[in-house]
């Protein structure tokens, strides 16, 4: 059984990457935010009582279904939306708040040149492209193995998917980003 602890530490060393793995499946913060508080909800109010060697599959799986269930009620919304809005006349706004985000990793971060944080964020905002353009399953695949460390066999149970069907996906994900990049002129040694 995880401790309390145990819980806490695990939820905090995934929160930054679970927001940019959301972020990337739906493309808007306050989705992806919101997305990410309710799997860490579901986990904690669920699967408090797990042990801790079990919670990173459990959250990835949640985090999974929690984007699905966003997609599906977006397509249900989109679908009732057309068939109301001819009898709408007047469009609801609501403005919000961005929530913004820091991020300094390590001091030496700080003591970099303003030219060497540029152009690392340029290549990130390329590389970030490229993940968005990938077909979801192989974002999915590609993110879950290569960002979030895990194995294929996790990787296929998260996904609901054969490890085989886990490894193509990743495949077709690295040769599709390495070829976006090359055209892009990083990474042409």
């Amino acid at each position: 059984m995880a401790s309390f602890e145990e819980l806490s530490a695990f939820l905090g060393s995934v929160d930054r990457r679970a927001f940019k793995y959301a972020l990337f499946a739906v493309r808007d913060e306050d989705t992806a935010l919101d997305i990410v508080q309710d799997t860490m909800l579901k986990l904690t109010e669920k699967y408090a009582g797990r042990p801790a060697d079990e919670l990173p599959a459990l959250f990835q799986r949640i985090l999974q279904n929690q984007i699905r269930d966003y997609y599906r009620r977006t397509k249900v919304r989109s679908l009732w939306l057309t068939l109301v809005s001819a009898f709408n006349t007047k469009k609801d706004t609501v403005d919000g708040d961005t929530a913004d985000i820091i991020d300094i990793d390590s001091e030496q971060e700080c003591h970099e040149s303003a030219e060497t944080l540029l152009d690392r964020d340029r290549i990130l905002a390329v590389v970030e492209e490229g993940l968005y353009r990938l077909p979801p399953r192989q974002r999915e695949a590609f993110l879950l193995r290569y960002w979030e460390e895990m194995d294929v066999a996790t990787t296929s149970a998260i996904m609901g998917c054969s490890e085989g069907s886990v490894k193509t996906h990743c495949s077709r994900a690295t040769h599709t980003l390495a070829e976006w990049l090359r055209n892009r002129g990083i990474g042409n040694d």
